[in-house]
């Protein structure tokens, strides 16, 4: 399987609403630009890429999970991180069934994890 059947596959796994809002943070990731691409990691993992990893996903008990592989460089003005916020590299977004996180939130985070990883290509 290519890493979108994959994902497809791992998302079909988890017919709640947790299935559902992989699928739709999937569908918010991939509509900011049409050069992010998909791929499958670390033996099972959803991983969306643009000039590097931008964001990694995760199903779990209770939560949804997007992974920035470099969120602590990015600015986050509103507040969409609530999770791994100790480390000076990672940062996540928890998922919980009744959240409401705006699309137009994540767009913006993952618009500046793309500023960040082609900046860091011109250095």
């Amino acid at each position: 399987m290519n890493p979108s059947e994959e994902i497809d596959a791992y998302i079909a796994k988890f017919p709640d609403w947790r299935g559902a809002k992989m699928d739709h943070l999937r569908a918010t990731i991939l509509a900011v630009d049409p050069e992010i691409i998909e791929t499958w990691k670390w033996m099972g993992s959803p991983v969306w890429e643009r000039n590097g990893i931008l964001c990694v996903a995760g199903i779990y008990k209770g939560k949804a999970k997007l992974t920035f592989h470099d969120g602590a460089s990015l600015p986050d003005p509103d507040g969409l991180f609530n999770a791994e916020l100790e480390g000076n590299k990672r940062r996540a977004i928890d998922f919980f069934e009744d959240d409401a996180t705006t699309d137009e939130s994540l767009q913006n985070l993952i618009r500046a994890a793309i500023t960040f990883r082609l900046a860091r290509e011109t250095k």
